[in-house]
């Protein structure tokens, strides 16, 4: 199940992409910066059990200050397992109690703090999902935000924890509808919903997974009106929400605008989807003011553009963009809007495989997924 932030399933298919490590020269692109190269260090990894066909491998989702990689294998049989990836390299995978063991079922690490306890949620051998939070130790604690459906496709999602301990994520409930929630250090939740939210079937109120809920306790995402069309939003940690649309962004589903991550000082950046339907960009300020803006190499039509999915405490985002081919390739965006771009070794060149950058921790070490020609999936860690 993937997260909406994800939206991008409707026009250019999210996807999440390991070992060998050398050093690439990065080319500095755009806006002014000169043509200097920019080294960095790559190693890619797989997750201990992780399939090799089309499908199945290891998804890097996100990256801490204590280098800490967090995220999920998909097996040979289609079986997802949550895994923790220390600095040094070492790979410990862990499956939530109850979680289903066939195809598409399993464990799936979104949530991801400096202590290294983690949030996700798991799936059972009915297709419904559950949250979990897995402490440092390996313990484990499962709940449902309440209303939460209990039918295949719905349950609870959680996929972020921040430094203090609180979660968020999102709940599916029997009409299919998303609805946010906070789970609070003692296990108290609370269900949100941002105003203009649908009721239907896909529609609603999605939190961002990862890096949707900053240390403060403010929240992004998005939500879905009920004629389809994507809205971005912020939470307070008191829980004033503020809906926002980013100027270009198209107004006919599944057009719209969609927060992806939210740094300590309130920064958002996400993307939107203009009536071209090619992906754009964007950073918000905590003064709302919103900053429009394409990787260089960029494609323009369906199914193309740019994803901005995470920014880190320098406002530093990173995220790919997707070609004139469909190949997927990284970029990291500085706070004064230069671009470098880069390809993960090993990344496929052909349509839907390529290197898609998730995250990045303070120091701008940045983790993700690509794609191999064979469309199996591998993480990657590329290190300034």
């Amino acid at each position: 199940m993937m997260n909406r932030l994800a939206f991008a399933q409707l026009y250019c298919a999210v996807r999440r992409k390991g070992a060998v490590v050398l050093c690439v020269g990065l080319c500095m692109l755009g806006l002014g910066l000169s043509g200097s190269a920019q080294e960095g260090t790559f190693t890619t990894f797989d997750a201990p059990g992780a399939g090799t066909g089309s499908g199945q491998g290891t998804f890097a989702i996100g990256i801490v200050s204590s280098g800490t990689i967090g995220g999920y294998y998909v097996d040979a049989g289609g079986v997802e397992h949550g895994f923790l990836r220390a600095k040094d390299g070492t790979i410990t995978t862990f499956d939530a109690p109850g979680a289903g063991t066939g195809s598409g079922q399993g464990t799936e690490a979104y949530g991801l703090n400096p202590a290294g306890a983690v949030a996700g949620f798991y799936t059972d051998d009915s297709g419904v999902s559950h949250g979990y939070l897995r402490a440092p130790s390996g313990a484990f604690t499962t709940f449902d935000a309440p209303g939460a459906g209990t039918g295949s496709g719905q349950g609870t999602l959680a996929g972020n924890i921040n430094p203090a301990g609180t979660i968020a994520g999102y709940y599916i409930n029997e009409n299919g509808a998303l609805h946010g929630f906070v789970r609070a250090v003692g296990g108290a939740i609370t269900t949100f919903d941002a105003p203009g939210s649908g009721t239907g079937s896909g529609q609603g109120t999605n939190v961002a997974l990862f890096a949707g809920l900053n240390p403060a306790g403010a929240i992004t995402g998005d939500y879905v009106d009920a004629s389809g069309v994507g809205h971005a939003y912020a939470r307070s940690a008191g829980g004033v929400i503020t809906t926002f649309d980013a100027p270009g962004a198209g107004n006919t589903a599944p057009e719209g605008t969609f927060g992806a991550s939210i740094n300590a000082d309130g920064w958002i950046a996400g993307f939107l989807a203009p009536a071209n339907d090619s992906g754009v960009g964007f950073l918000r300020s905590p003064a709302g003011v919103i900053t429009e803006f394409h990787a260089p190499g960029t494609g323009t039509g369906p199914q193309q553009g740019t994803v901005g999915e995470n920014i880190n405490p320098a406002n530093q985002i990173a995220g790919y963009y997707i070609d004139p081919n469909g190949v997927d390739h990284g970029f990291s965006r500085s706070n004064g809007g230069g671009f470098f771009t880069f390809e993960a070794p090993g990344a496929g060149t052909g349509p839907g495989q390529g290197t898609i950058a998730n995250s990045n921790d303070p120091a701008n070490g940045i983790t993700g997924v690509y794609t191999d020609s064979n469309g199996a999936e591998h993480g990657f860690l590329l290190t300034p």
